[in-house]
């Protein structure tokens, strides 16, 4: 007897039936992929930006929220609210170099753009960025800007920007380092002060350590030089983590419903199909089929709708995460995403563990539905109409 051939055909026996069950393991599988995919792209651009951003401590105002922390990553616009006093006193502290940011917005063709201001040559030196075209000028009339925006708004050296009704000439283009530095237009930090009108504030300093052994003795004489909250980059690192662990965690049980759907669907479908193949069972049983063997066949079969529904819900799972990710990061909370290369198109241990999970729960499923067919009498079976 061939089973494989048999369990196969009682699967598609009923086309629509086999249809609408492979569908709901699809969907909840699906869901999975695409959140575990996002998630996953998600970690890895939240720990290439920390590493972009070449601090070993962040100093931030004192109270700022979870948004902030991961803004400080994205460099999305931030609240100014440590003074330069306190800046020159960090700076003055021996064994440390300190690196503000002011980080604002403006709008190019009606497209919000970061613009940031920064001290040029210790920002320059710090980030060891190159320049591509012109050359590296910033002060109250010109601008530098990253590889990517030029390449999105085609710009180039010489052309001028009008940023909050004041022109700005384009200096220089910095040679593609391929993270969000690509992505901002940078400004004297004293020009875009005064331009945004914050005063003698920044948003927050990053800040280099000449021995890393000392970092802690660091962060006790900054918080007691100024009034405000230092952490390492480790420490930023897992902080944003586990925020965005812990929307992810909500985000799966969306998903965990969708596939507990899947799941009773699948026990509605093979109690069905038992009620409509008594008679065949009773067959089975009656030229000498063992019990186990027939609990084998109905187990088979929703091990092969799990299957089945989780390649389909693979594919469905990562062709959309890869298409969504772009649009989703257009959120500042999953700005990350917004770079093409932080999703993968293909992640053979997210398609491993997935189909691993998909084949799993439809053949627990099955359990039920397949005692009960294995415990039918010969007599009962064989006799039903």
């Amino acid at each position: 007897m061939n089973y494989f051939k048999l369990t196969w055909k009682n699967i598609i026996r009923r086309k629509s039936r086999f249809f609408f069950t492979l569908s709901a393991i699809a969907v909840g599988i699906a869901s999975l992929v695409t959140l575990l995919s996002l998630g996953s792209g998600l970690e890895t651009e939240i720990r290439k930006q920390a590493d972009v951003l070449g601090a070993n401590l962040v100093v931030t105002p004192r109270g700022w929220c979870a948004y902030e922390q991961i803004s400080v990553l994205t460099g999305e616009t931030l609240p100014e609210a440590i003074p330069n006093a306190d800046v020159e006193k960090i700076a003055a502290i021996e064994g440390l170099t300190a690196f503000p940011y002011l980080t604002q917005r403006t709008a190019l063709n009606n497209q919000p753009v970061p613009l940031i201001g920064i001290l040029p040559t210790a920002m320059k030196r710090f980030k060891g960025w190159r320049v591509a075209q012109g050359r590296y000028l910033l002060d109250t009339s010109h601008v530098v800007i990253g590889s990517g925006i030029a390449r999105q708004f085609k710009l180039k050296t010489g052309d001028d920007l009008r940023i909050r009704g004041r022109e700005f000439s384009i200096s220089g283009m910095l040679q593609d380092v391929g993270n969000r530095d690509d992505l901002a237009i940078y400004m004297d930090l004293a020009t875009a002060q005064k331009l945004y009108a914050v005063g003698d504030k920044v948003s927050f300093i990053a800040v280099k350590v000449d021995d890393i052994t000392r970092i802690d003795r660091y962060i006790l004489e900054i918080q007691e030089t100024a009034n405000v909250a230092v952490s390492s980059d480790k420490q930023l690192l897992k902080s944003v983590l586990a925020i965005v662990g812990s929307v992810g965690s909500a985000l799966k049980l969306v998903a965990a419903v969708a596939i507990l759907a899947s799941f009773f669907g699948i026990v509605n479908t093979m109690m069905t199909a038992i009620y409509e193949r008594r008679r065949e069972i009773g067959i089975l049983q009656a030229i000498g089929a063992r019990k186990r063997t027939i609990f084998s066949l109905f187990l088979y079969e929703s091990a092969i709708y799990g299957l089945l529904g989780g390649i389909i819900g693979v594919v469905i799972g990562f062709v959309f995460s890869y298409f969504a990710a772009p649009y989703l990061g257009q959120n500042e909370f999953t700005a990350f995403l917004g770079n093409g290369q932080s999703v993968q198109f293909f992640s053979a241990g997210i398609t491993l563990k997935s189909l691993l999970f998909s084949v799993l729960v439809a053949a627990l499923a099955g359990v039920y539905p397949a005692r009960q067919a294995c415990r039918l009498s010969p007599v009962e079976a064989i006799s039903h109409e």
